[in-house]
């Protein structure tokens, strides 16, 4: 019996040391995978890359601090410069593609990331041709600033003071609606994680690990919203199957980090 108990023993070791080793293998090999795809668009040391929408370089206050893309706008006040901030990563335009970053705003804070986005278009910017997945403080902004006449502009009625679903964190802004359900939002101050899922199939915005929205993109539904909403009279809203991936500046501070894509 004592026999039996100590060959069972040793079986057991084997097997569970077997079964490791396997498991490690396994991870080992995935994240290779993973590396392999994946083109990170940040260094976290330089701004290589990145350049203003429609200009040759960073615009002032754009700089890397803490290994982190930061929007500074004490920086960004310098009197010198004449033109738009939003940003781009200039290097190489994307179709299908998931897109991950990480990022965090302070109190009253507002910025977006753009996708698709063209340059050199007469009296259009960037939110007149991207979609915009929507990064804002839901919970101070309209404290902070006056939104009734804007809301009012746009048809919303009802209560035109508050910030709308539309305008809020993971929408697809002025067009779709992320789910309140699905949403867990950091505080201010806290990092968030985003991932943007394209393809002419399915549009996915994720929001610290969930999905929160999709939609699809130049469907029936899609001209509806666009023909019937904020982007009813912007010819370009849209309509590039390709281009740029970028950053708004929205005159508040704003961090970046872990920037990467994949193309699908």
């Amino acid at each position: 019996m004592k026999l039996l108990l100590t060959f069972f023993s040793v079986a057991l070791v084997l097997t569970s040391c077997k079964t490791k080793t396997k498991s490690e293998a396994e991870v080992k090999a995935e994240t290779a995978v993973e590396t392999e795809n994946w083109t990170y668009l940040f260094d976290g040391v330089t701004t290589n890359g990145w350049r203003a929408y429609n200009g040759d370089t960073l615009p002032p206050g754009w700089v890397v601090k803490d290994s982190v893309l930061t929007f500074d706008t004490e920086l960004g006040l310098e009197q010198d410069y004449t033109g738009g901030k939003d940003i781009i990563y200039g290097l190489e335009e994307f179709d299908n593609f998931e897109l991950y970053v990480e990022w965090k705003l302070p109190e009253g804070g507002n910025s977006g990331i753009f996708y698709h986005l063209k340059e050199g278009i007469p009296n259009a910017g960037p939110p007149n041709i991207s979609p915009e997945y929507q990064l804002i403080d839901d919970e101070n902004y309209a404290k902070i600033h006056d939104l009734t006449a804007y809301n009012l502009s746009l048809g919303h009625t009802e209560n035109p003071s508050a910030l709308q679903p539309l305008q809020q964190t993971a929408s697809d802004y002025a067009m779709h609606v992320a789910d309140p359900d699905q949403k867990i939002l950091n505080p201010v101050g806290e990092w968030n994680s985003s991932k943007i899922v394209f393809t002419p199939e399915q549009v996915e915005h994720w929001l610290n690990g969930k999905k929160v929205l999709s939609f699809v993109p130049w469907s029936k539904d899609w001209y509806e919203r666009k023909n019937s909403g904020k982007w009813k009279d912007e010819e370009y809203y849209g309509k590039f199957k390709s281009g740029y991936i970028g950053f708004q500046d929205h005159s508040s501070p704003i961090w970046f980090r872990n920037i990467k894509i994949r193309k699908l």
